[in-house]
Parts: C-alpha cells; sequence; structure tokens
C-alpha cells in the first residue's frame, strides 16, 4: 500500500513542477507549490526535525497531503474534454 502511494507522489510532483511554469495555472496554487516548497526546507515545522522520529513524521504525511490538494485543483487541460461532453467551445465571439 505504501509502495503505490509513493509511486503517485512522485507524478503529482513531475505534475506540479510542470504546471508551476505553465501559464495557465493560477497564482494561487503557484503560491501554494512555493509554500509547500519552503515548508519542506523551513528549519520551523508543526513538529521540530530535532525530535527523533516525530519531527519528520509531519514532513512525511504533511508534504503529500500539499501536494495531492495541489494537483487536485490544477485546471485540466481541454484535449481531455474536447467531444466528451459534446462540442467543444473555443470561446471566440461570432455574430450570426
Amino acid at each position: 500500500m505504501l509502495l503505490p502511494r509513493l509511486i503517485l507522489f512522485r507524478k503529482e510532483v513531475v505534475q506540479l513542477w510542470k504546471a508551476f511554469w505553465a501559464a495557465e495555472t493560477p497564482f494561487y496554487l503557484k503560491a501554494a507549490t512555493l509554500f509547500t516548497a519552503f515548508y519542506l526546507v523551513n528549519p520551523f515545522d508543526i513538529l521540530p526535525d530535532f525530535i527523533p522520529i516525530l519531527g519528520w513524521v509531519d514532513d512525511i504525511v504533511l508534504v503529500p497531503l500539499m501536494v495531492g490538494w495541489i494537483v487536485s485543483r490544477l485546471p485540466v487541460p481541454a484535449p481531455v474534454y474536447a467531444g466528451k461532453y459534446g462540442k467543444t467551445v473555443d470561446g471566440k465571439a461570432r455574430r450570426l
């Protein structure tokens, strides 16, 4: 059960990295990504890292939760929905 979650986390991190550099990604998701990275390297955690095992547990639990939350809110590319729910609107206004 741990191995599939680790593989999923790895894929989410790659997806998050690509989305961070994409222009379509909203600013608040980019800010949340930076906050997650800052939380990982910041010496001030909820549980300090100098506590033997508990200091790492918050990083092992909270960082994947934050990454999963951000990835779940990323905009879905248009080709995924193209034709699935009817005609795709291209967003250009037309007069008839």
